[in-house]
């Protein structure tokens, strides 16, 4: 991942001004800061999330694997997001669709990306339920994310990132609600 000299807006509100980093094969890289001082966009960013909050990049560019996001179609970063580059959002409860069983929602991430039944993304849910820690994965699978504690939600958005193997993982305060 390399972002060089990235300045986002939203509106006339000039966010972020020049932000530069790089995410090499391997390496792990933590930004840290006080709420609001542009972490969150940053992610969003890298993501090609910001048209979804009325932002955008305005100068600079964010590239993966030597690819433009700005140059993609909608088409490709949707593939390219979930499939080869996983994201925690920061806020469990809002991200999952309450109607919908938490196994449902990580197999269906699975199902976007890869060719599989209904019944193979639901063993790779359990799995990946399993991989991040949740007990009796195969029971929490069937319920819903209001039946989960808030640390559970968040295991929960971070197997649903991790289920297709990505090249690259960003995690918007991943640790948020988890317990020791």
């Amino acid at each position: 991942l390399d972002l060089h000299a990235v300045s986002v807006s939203i509106g006339q509100a000039a966010l972020l001004d020049g932000i530069s980093l790089q995410v090499q094969r391997g390496q792990i890289l933590g930004l840290v800061g006080e709420s609001g001082s542009g972490k969150s966009l940053t992610a969003m960013a890298a993501m090609g999330l910001l048209p979804l909050i009325g932002g955008r990049v305005t100068q600079g560019a964010v590239r993966f694997d030597g690819q433009d996001m700005a140059a993609m179609t909608d088409a490709q970063r949707r593939k390219l997001r979930g499939g080869r580059i996983g994201f925690v959002t920061q806020n469990p409860m809002t991200a999952l669709d309450p109607v919908f069983t938490v196994g449902e929602q990580i197999g269906e991430a699975y199902r976007t990306h890869f060719p599989a039944s209904r019944a193979e993304a639901r063993e790779r849910a359990i799995a990946a339920l399993d991989q991040v820690g949740i007990p009796l994965p195969q029971r929490r699978c069937d319920e819903y994310p209001h039946q989960l504690s808030g640390g559970m939600r968040q295991r929960v958005m971070i197997a649903m990132a991790l289920i297709c193997e990505p090249k690259l993982l960003i995690a918007d305060e991943p640790t948020t609600a988890l317990d020791v």
